[in-house]
């Protein structure tokens, strides 16, 4: 199987690149609603429809060629931050466009569009670079991208597909690993719900809860920045339990940060940025400012907490209705009121839905795994390193 190989800009590469549109943003889907995808949408090279929106076709139409097809790739365009985030819609669910904040690539016929969005992966970092402007509102640089990015390639459309296989099996574990992740989290959310619906609130979470913050040191001392503890804000949230984080801390960091070694299943909830998300500590971490970190006290355990944050938070964003919901301070912990359970009860819940965030947090393990092995295959399978008959053998290998 082995062919040629060759090395061209991006720019030879594509039929089409396009920026989205700035929609006409309506809250009700009907037949003239179609999804918006955002730079939230976003994340881990994969795009999530929970944080889409909806467009009006009646108050702005949209023409053809600015509708997602499978396998296109979407880079996120404007925005301090994010800039430069690549992610490939493998199947469009609906009817689906982009707003004016990201671009749309497709690759013409050299190359199979699974094979082009692994190797524009593969060059993640580099891409992350061509942002321009201020630090307020930075811009992707779509004429250096495209002379600048070089994907290598082998000519053999088999050949791509071969090593596009190898990538998208762990892919589809770490897709699988995840949704079973949200059914049992689904579970242990139904049983919170059939147990304690009931109750009437009646204390502030603070009496049952320990509500900390964070901090961050300063940045520009090299000495407390790239060692091994986990440094925990709001864009890390990366499902039920996090594990790695984009930035890490020394311990002398830590000891000149405004922030405690927080354990294994701390909630932390996001309350500025992307305000009210919630994750467990999947091993233990330092936090920045922009997160609280809820603890229990004695008697009330971690995935009781973890839920009870949930029905907080959906109560804020309920009395925000209408409202911009752009931040969580200290004082809507003291004042929202919870269902007043006894230790005893919390205790029960606990041991029913202990086996349920043992096996998330085994998944989301696994998934952290999978992922390194993907990520450390993914920049020689894409440029040539590593042959397709050693691949071959690494598939072997795996079973």
């Amino acid at each position: 199987m082995k062919s040629e190989w060759k090395i061209e800009p991006l720019q030879n590469l594509i039929s089409y690149i396009g920026k989205g549109i700035a929609p006409a943003y309506v809250e009700f889907e009907d037949e003239n609603t179609v999804r918006v995808l955002n730079q939230k949408c976003n994340r881990n090279f994969r795009i999530d429809y929970k944080e889409s929106r909806l467009h009006d076709l009646n108050k702005r139409s949209v023409p053809q060629d600015k509708f997602l097809r499978d396998g296109d790739i979407l880079i996120n365009s404007t925005g301090t931050g994010t800039v430069g985030r690549i992610a490939q819609l493998n199947t469009v669910l609906c009817p689906t466009i982009v707003d004016g904040h990201m671009i749309v690539i497709r690759g013409n016929d050299k190359v199979t569009p699974l094979y082009l969005g692994y190797a524009l992966k593969a060059q993640q970092a580099k891409i992350l670079q061509l942002d321009e402007g201020s630090t307020g509102q930075t811009e992707l640089n779509r004429t250096r991208l495209l002379s600048e990015i070089e994907i290598a390639y082998p000519t053999s459309l088999d050949e791509q597909e071969f090593i596009v296989s190898t990538l998208a099996s762990l892919d589809a574990k770490i897709d699988t690993n995840t949704a079973i992740n949200q059914r049992l989290e689904q579970i242990a959310k139904a049983i919170f719900k059939s147990w304690f619906v009931d109750f009437e609130p009646s204390k502030p979470i603070t009496d049952f809860v320990e509500v900390l913050g964070g901090g961050t040191p300063k940045t520009g001392i090299p000495e407390y920045w790239n060692g091994v503890i986990p440094f925990f804000t709001p864009k890390d949230v990366s499902g039920v339990y996090t594990l790695t984080t984009e930035k890490t801390l020394t311990a002398e960091g830590l000891r000149n940060c405004n922030s405690r070694l927080f354990p294994t299943n701390t909630v932390f909830v996001t309350a500025r940025g992307t305000v009210g998300k919630l994750t467990l500590a999947g091993c233990p971490m330092a936090m920045n400012q922009s997160c609280y970190a809820l603890i229990g006290k004695e008697g009330y355990g971690q995935y009781y907490v973890y839920h009870l944050t949930q029905y907080v938070v959906e109560n804020l964003k309920h009395k925000a209705s209408g409202a911009v919901f752009d931040a969580i301070v200290t004082r809507d912990f003291e004042t929202e009121l919870v269902p007043n359970i006894s230790p005893d009860e919390v205790r029960l819940f606990e041991d029913k839905v202990a086996p349920l965030y043992e096996a998330i947090l085994n998944y989301s393990q696994e998934n952290a795994r999978l992922a390194t092995i993907r990520d450390t295959l993914l920049p020689r399978l894409m440029s040539g390193e590593l042959s397709v008959a050693e691949l071959g053998a690494f598939r072997i290998l795996r079973g």
